[in-house]
């Protein structure tokens, strides 16, 4: 099981680096044998875990986000208690889920239903699924301060006056 990310001790970077470099060996020892670039030459893989305020609900991922985005539409600004949701969206074979969920499905603005999944203990949400092909995790619920920056930007007409966001993100009102 990889270590959680949070939880702080003086040999969680290096256990993260040996956990991402075994994984990314195994990974390739099942490739074919007919690989151009050399081990040390490709990208070791990613792997993240996301997890409640008590630890019973986890998502575990295994690549980058397939996007980042921050959504200011007024559902997420009450699902989440602050002025806008932040999630990063991966594909469905890349995330693993160990725990409990107890869910809440909602209909969004435009008549699509979200499946919220929730720890039954603390009710912090870990996962949400808007379609079978991926999972969006709230970033925060990775509690890693180098997650990458969100790339997308939805219901901006909604967005507090006072937010700023990244001079490169997508915009859409």
């Amino acid at each position: 099981m990889p270590p959680r990310v949070g939880k702080q001790t003086r040999n969680a970077p290096v256990r993260q680096q040996r956990v991402r470099q075994s994984r990314a060996c195994t990974s390739r020892s099942l490739e074919s044998s007919a690989v151009s670039e050399p081990l040390s030459m490709q990208p070791a893989m990613t792997t993240r875990t996301a997890s409640c305020s008590c630890g019973q609900l986890t998502a575990i991922v295994t690549e980058d986000p397939i996007r980042v985005a921050v959504c200011h539409c007024l559902a997420c600004q009450r699902r989440t208690g602050s002025v806008f949701g932040a999630q990063a969206r991966f594909r469905s074979g890349a995330v693993s889920i160990e725990g409990q969920s107890q869910q809440y499905v909602r209909v969004g603005d435009e008549g699509s239903k979200i499946t919220f999944n929730f720890c039954p203990t603390c009710g912090a949400t870990v996962y949400y699924r808007i379609d079978e092909e991926s999972v969006a995790i709230p970033v925060g619920a990775f509690a890693e301060p180098s997650f990458p920056p969100p790339t997308f930007s939805v219901y901006e007409e909604r967005k507090h006056a006072w937010v700023g966001l990244p001079d490169n993100i997508e915009h859409m009102a």
